[in-house]
């Protein structure tokens, strides 16, 4: 073989596109996968029966929003849009990071484990362009799983409950219309909180071969990170970590809109994409690739 043909080529942005594709595709076609939609759709299925049945056996009308719940979950009763925003508050803080965390804790160590990882370097990819296809797959989910919280609960709350005005928190009533676009607006917010998680996965399984550590690791960092966020004593600590603002997509449903702890959101979530995207390349870049 002469010393030009040993050379390898140079990827080529159409072959990237095409890697995402299929790796979208594989990502999505898989039993784990469709069985973490599965119970993301169902949750809003579950609260939405929830309050049917305790306002129908003449519970309070107010569906029990008062103690400890997000302060539009009394709202869903008079609108069936309201359980949008109720069911993507309820899956946030667990159900939503926790099946990112499982689709990125996988991304990398499942193909180690699998034995495909080295066959995927062969081709024309290189670490880091493979390393973004993985992280950009993972990001697909967070917003795919995060839509179908939101479709499920629309569909949901106009069977169960009526449609209509959407009175905001501020008092202000905006009609049906903008109501969707501000649900469509907060799926997005929801979405972007998880780039973090996404992050943290991905370099937890850069770390091992194994899929199934790395995937118990992510959650276990979630969980961990989620109590340390509700003790007074690490107040000073916790405006620094992933979930704090998390629920900060309900300024979204006032007038005007208070736009200060969604930014903080989005560039929290930013470092850690940064911080954390950077390690995972460090080590997958420098990692001996033996399966």
């Amino acid at each position: 073989m002469s010393q030009a043909e040993a050379v390898p080529r140079a990827p080529r942005p159409l072959w990237s596109l095409g890697l995402l594709r299929s790796e979208i595709g594989v990502t999505f076609r898989r039993w784990r996968t469709l069985a973490l939609l599965a119970v993301l759709a169902g949750v809003p299925v579950l609260v939405g029966i929830a309050v049917k049945i305790e306002t129908g056996d003449g519970g309070p009308e107010g569906g029990g929003g008062g103690a400890g719940g997000p302060a539009f979950l009394s709202q869903i009763t008079h609108n069936g849009l309201f359980l949008v925003f109720t069911s993507l508050a309820v899956t946030l803080p667990f159900f939503l990071p926790m099946s990112v965390g499982v689709i990125a804790g996988d991304s990398l160590a499942g193909e180690a484990h699998g034995g495909t990882l080295r066959y995927l370097l062969v081709a024309p990819a290189g670490r880091t362009r493979l390393l973004l296809v993985k992280y950009a797959t993972t990001l697909t989910f967070c917003l795919v799983g995060t839509l179908v919280v939101a479709l499920s609960a629309l569909v949901t709350g106009a069977l169960l409950f009526p449609l209509g005005e959407v009175t905001l928190l501020s008092g202000t009533s905006v009609s049906f219309g903008e109501g969707l676009l501000r649900a469509l607006a907060i799926a997005v917010a929801v979405a972007l909180s998880l780039i973090g998680v996404a992050a943290v996965g991905l370099f937890v399984s850069a770390l091992t071969t194994s899929g199934i550590a790395a995937m118990a690791t992510t959650v276990g960092l979630l969980i961990t990170v989620q109590i340390l966020d509700t003790l007074p004593q690490l107040d000073a600590l916790q405006p620094y970590l992933f979930p704090h603002y998390w629920l900060s997509f309900a300024d979204l449903l006032r007038d005007p809109v208070y736009w200060d702890q969604m930014q903080k959101n989005i560039g929290l979530q930013a470092v850690y994409a940064l911080v954390f995207g950077s390690a995972a390349w460090a080590r997958f870049t420098t990692r001996d690739i033996t399966a």
